[in-house]
């Protein structure tokens, strides 16, 4: 009798687990869809407030009010990006109220991979952390590695400096 209660235990646990996976792929689908529509109130409202945003580019490490100002001009034109997800990968810890979640984008630069961190607020899950990065073939990397090479000197030369 034990071994039934526990494996019913186990399967009411898994549903929730689902049902939590499935809100989550929610908040993510309708963030990415909110910027495709330009909608700056509930792409922003999808993001805690103390949110980073790390972009394809070196210097694209955002606050979230940093990243505000940014994007403002994107979604006041009423064209901000379009990411699709062709796949996504949700991990969950429910003790602490935190997700996290990798996924493959097809977006205007090509196929892209983002990753994030959400938190669990008392207004549901919002993005904490998010990470966006362009996918680039192994076979090409050589030739992409020549052409950022003086981004990156120049970069390294700045954050040098300014330690």
């Amino acid at each position: 009798m034990k071994n039934y209660i526990t494996v019913f235990f186990i399967a009411i646990c898994s549903v929730g687990f689902a049902q939590e996976k499935a809100n989550i792929d929610k908040v993510v689908s309708a963030w990415h869809k909110a910027a495709a529509d330009a909608n700056f109130e509930q792409y922003f409202g999808l993001m805690t407030d103390n949110a980073i945003f790390i972009g394809t580019d070196a210097n694209e490490n955002w606050t979230n009010e940093e990243f505000k100002a940014f994007a403002k001009p994107y979604f006041d034109r009423g064209k901000a990006w379009s990411f699709t997800h062709l796949e996504r990968n949700i991990f969950i810890k429910k003790e602490a109220n935190i997700a996290w979640f990798d996924e493959l984008l097809d977006t205007q630069m090509g196929i892209c991979r983002g990753s994030g961190v959400l938190q669990k607020t008392s207004d549901g899950w919002k993005i904490q952390h998010y990470v966006l990065s362009i996918a680039i073939p192994n076979d090409n990397v050589t030739e992409i590695t020549a052409l950022k090479k003086k981004f990156d000197d120049n970069l390294i030369s700045k954050l040098r400096q300014k330690n």
